[in-house]
Parts: C-alpha cells; sequence; structure tokens
C-alpha cells in the first residue's frame, strides 16, 4: 500500500494571506509560508501569536523586536520567535525570507 499523505504546493497554486504572506506547504504539526520583496517602512504593530515561528532570510534586510531584543537580520541569518511572544517587524530592504509555524499557521 503507498503512502498518499505526500503534497506538492506550486507556486501558481499557493494561496496569499492578508498580510502578503505566500502559504505553503503545511502539514498536522509544521506549516511553511514566504515572503517575497516586502517593501521597507515603517514597523509592523507590535502582535502575539499562539503558533512559534522560526524563519530564514533569503534577500533584503529587517529589523525584529522580540522579548526585548532587537535583530538586525540579512541574508543567511535565521530567527526565532517563540509562541506569545511580542514582537514587531521593520523591512529596512526589500525582503524575501520563508518562516515555518507550530502549529501551523495556515490560509484557511
Amino acid at each position: 500500500m503507498s503512502d498518499t499523505t505526500a503534497e506538492k504546493i506550486s507556486d501558481a497554486a499557493a494561496p496569499t494571506g492578508e498580510m502578503g504572506q505566500v502559504h505553503l506547504a503545511s502539514g498536522e504539526r509544521v506549516a511553511m509560508r514566504l515572503w517575497r520583496d516586502e517593501p521597507p517602512g515603517e514597523a509592523k504593530p507590535a502582535t502575539r501569536r499562539d503558533y512559534e515561528t522560526v524563519g530564514y532570510v533569503i534577500a533584503g534586510r529587517a529589523e525584529l523586536a522580540v522579548g526585548g531584543q532587537v535583530l538586525r537580520l540579512g541574508p543567511g541569518d535565521s530567527w526565532l520567535v517563540p509562541a506569545g511572544a511580542e514582537h514587531a517587524y521593520r523591512i529596512l530592504e526589500p525582503f524575501t525570507a520563508v518562516e515555518a509555524t507550530a502549529p501551523p499557521a495556515r490560509a484557511d
């Protein structure tokens, strides 16, 4: 019997969220999303999420304020925002990054 739980999400079929994120593959315990060419600007409002987020910067620069720290992020950097932590991002130059969230942050 073959396993039919594997799934491919093509770029053209990936849904876009209300904040501009592209929702990629998603499972029962983790989800992945892409932030593509986010424009520089003022800091996003601080928020808290009930999921943990890890991310990896592909291109551009941003600042992440979390837990009293300001992390300057650039290509090749990765980060962690713990579940429930208040945090805010400020994009400094056009920014592309991939994130994984657990439990999953979903498009639906």
